[in-house]
């Protein structure tokens, strides 16, 4: 078991530098926004993908990692979480500290990246309402400009710019 252990601490650990890369992202995706720089978004966002990818991946060899020490300790998978086998292991401080250093040093980043994207979240937000506020004003300025020809009777009046006919005999 210590060694399913050791390889549940080196998983974490895993998940935690990945987690951290993708928080250093986020941190730059807020810069991106505030500037404006679509180009740099697009740039993080496909990083941001591959990193989620091999999250996915350690994820899932966390979860058989913790199945397989769930049957070891005749447990059900489904409800014990990494924390629980933290508790559990009380009485071996050497895989103990290790498993729950792992375990806070990860909660603590995700806790960290869940902040970034939920303030990312109301930037772009404000953005999006920026963006179509502009919308209307210009859209509205393009209607006052439309109408602004038309006089009380709602006859077009004369522009000025002379007498509207042109003479191709000249």
């Amino acid at each position: 078991m210590a060694s399913l252990i050791d390889s549940l601490i080196n998983i974490m650990n895993d998940e935690n530098r990945q987690y951290t890369e993708l928080l250093d992202l986020s941190n730059n995706k807020t810069t991106a926004i505030v500037k404006g720089d679509v180009g740099q978004l697009q740039e993080i966002f496909g990083k941001e993908q591959k990193l989620i990818d091999v999250i996915t991946r350690l994820e899932t060899e966390r979860e058989a990692c913790v199945t397989d020490i769930c049957k070891i300790l005749h447990l059900s998978p489904s409800e014990v979480k990494v924390r629980e086998i933290v508790r559990l292991l009380e009485k071996k401080p050497k895989e103990h500290d290790a498993l729950e250093q792992s375990y806070l040093n990860l909660k603590n980043t995700v806790k960290q990246l869940t902040e970034v994207n939920d303030n990312n979240k109301q930037l772009l937000k404000q953005s999006m309402d920026m963006i179509e506020f502009e919308i209307n004003l210009a859209r509205n300025a393009s209607m006052a400009s439309q109408t602004a020809n038309y006089g009380k009777g709602a006859y077009e009046e004369n522009s000025g710019l002379g007498g509207g006919s042109f003479d191709a005999k000249q």
